[in-house]
């Protein structure tokens, strides 16, 4: 659909958004554009994009008067702080590469992770010095600057700028080497919004730092169009503090926003602190009934989809009441083509490789510059997409069929009772069967027996076998009292 994500900006604001090439110009422009406004929050601290700006600068000095190079890894372990995001502006606009450790880490992890990716300098909040002790690098706390601003450096925007972990919902964690055209992209797409986005916003953060969702979307995106970035330690005391902090947008992956609603259920709609808008979520399926409940608050929950490996952000949607299934139109700037029902797309925004793993790289990177997702997609009509499947977890039948499991998901999702499901290939008397793990929405079944719950999702299940090939049916049904096992981007875990 033409036009469709410029459409949703007044015609002044969009004027005023361009792309960045680099995180080096990236930081002189918020400088200049937002000045004195609120930029960055721990929800007792408020520091103005100069300020920010200027820490920036201190810290870049900091690391040049280390003795760091162009080129060189800076890691950054802390809690979501305003020092970590300046940290990060620092080092990338330094010409170095940062690397977002998660939180959670063991220290041998840590260390193991700084031995891997070469790091020289591994910038370290307060309440993480006892897990940084041992690593094979010097260790400063990131609280600290010098006394005196460095520039920027001169970057090109194919060079590489950040590190960030993937491996999906299968697989070892790999390191994705984003350049800065990737994460300059990523950031210009996230700008895009129904209705004014420019210098009236307040994002309450709930992502980590080292999730590329929260880094570009919920952070880059928010100081490209001169918002106040507001979050505590942590995701479990953002969240708490949501009536202080009364945010008006917030990114969030479906399982937090889970976790949210159920929030509203216990203490009713102010918790949220009565001014947000919308939420942009994505990372895993985002459920019509979840898009329903936000929709009964006067809440719009957005849905999109993207790949670390892509600068996060692909496609977006907000016509989730007219499609809540879909997950919208390809955002502008990229070449996209479907081969053997695979999404493939290039542009500013697809990543350099698997940093040390030139083979998976081949695998993923085409010659000339294709990503092949292994998602499987199709599109309607009018150019909205959907995910079908994940070509590594496709099931082979006994005939040589293939069969996507998310396929079969997919009309389950529809179900208003239902929280999540995984099918998967299993065994049954000694023959392999589709089977189906469901995790349901307790607060649904208004305190009736196990027993009824369990009768509910057979009786579904037995409806949706009706409209399936007889081969694709599924032949074991187990309903959950746990929730399943859950990556970072809290996806169901399917290993």
């Amino acid at each position: 659909m033409e036009r469709y994500f410029e459409n949703m900006l007044p015609a002044d604001e969009l004027a005023q958004l361009h792309f960045i090439p680099t995180l080096s110009e990236f930081v002189e422009w918020i400088e200049q554009k937002w000045g004195d406004l609120p930029a960055l929050s721990d929800t007792v601290r408020h520091i103005s994009y100069r300020e920010m700006c200027d820490a920036v600068a201190r810290k870049r000095a900091l690391l040049v008067d280390a003795g760091l190079q162009h080129g060189d890894h800076v890691a950054i372990l802390d809690n979501t702080t305003p020092e970590a995001v300046e940290m990060f502006l620092a080092v990338t606009s330094a010409g170095m590469v940062a690397i977002n450790l998660p939180s959670q880490l063991p220290p041998q992890a840590v260390a193991g992770c700084c031995m891997k990716f070469g790091v020289k300098l591994l910038a370290v909040g307060a309440d993480f010095m006892d897990t940084a002790e041992g690593v094979p690098c010097r260790v400063i706390p990131i609280t600290d600057c010098a006394d005196h601003r460095a520039p920027v450096a001169q970057c090109d925007k194919d060079e590489a700028a950040a590190i960030f972990f993937t491996g999906g919902t299968t697989g070892a964690p790999k390191g994705a080497v984003l350049p800065h055209r990737a994460l300059m992209r990523g950031s210009l797409n996230g700008c895009y919004a129904p209705g004014h986005q420019l210098a009236c916003n307040r994002y309450a953060h709930v992502l980590p730092l080292s999730h590329v969702f929260g880094l570009i979307r919920g952070t880059l995106s928010a100081l490209q169009t001169g918002s106040e970035w507001v979050a505590a330690a942590n995701v479990k005391e953002t969240i708490t503090k949501l009536p202080l902090i009364k945010p008006t947008s917030m990114v969030a992956v479906p399982g937090i926003c889970e976790i949210m609603m159920g929030l509203v259920k216990m203490y009713g709609k102010d918790f949220l602190g009565g001014q947000l808008k919308y939420i942009i979520s994505g990372a895993a399926n985002v459920p019509p009934k979840l898009i329903a409940e936000f929709d009964k608050l006067g809440i719009h929950l957005f849905a999109g989809y993207g790949m670390t490996e892509g600068a996060n952000l692909t496609s977006g949607n907000i016509d989730v009441k007219t499609r809540p299934t879909s997950v919208g139109q390809i955002y502008t700037g990229q070449e996209v083509k479907v081969v053997d029902g695979e999404l493939w797309f290039r542009g500013d925004n697809v990543f350099l490789g698997y940093y040390g793993d030139p083979e998976k790289t081949a695998e993923t990177l085409t010659p000339d510059g294709w990503l092949k997702t292994g998602d499987l997609v199709r599109f309607d009509d009018e150019g909205y997409m959907y995910i079908v499947g994940r070509i590594k977890n496709i099931i082979v039948l006994a005939n040589g069929e293939n069969v996507s499991p998310e396929s079969i998901e997919e009309p389950f999702y529809a179900d208003p009772k239902l929280r999540d499901c995984m099918v998967k290939e299993d065994e049954l008397d000694g023959r392999q069967v589709i089977a189906i793990e469901i995790l349901p929405r307790m607060d649904e079944f208004d305190g009736k027996p196990w027993e009824e719950v369990e009768a509910y999702f057979n009786e579904l299940v037995g409806r949706i076998n009706a409209t399936l090939p007889s081969t694709h049916r599924i032949a074991k049904i187990t309903v959950r009292h746990e929730d399943f096992k859950r990556t970072g981007a809290m996806k169901v875990a399917r290993n």
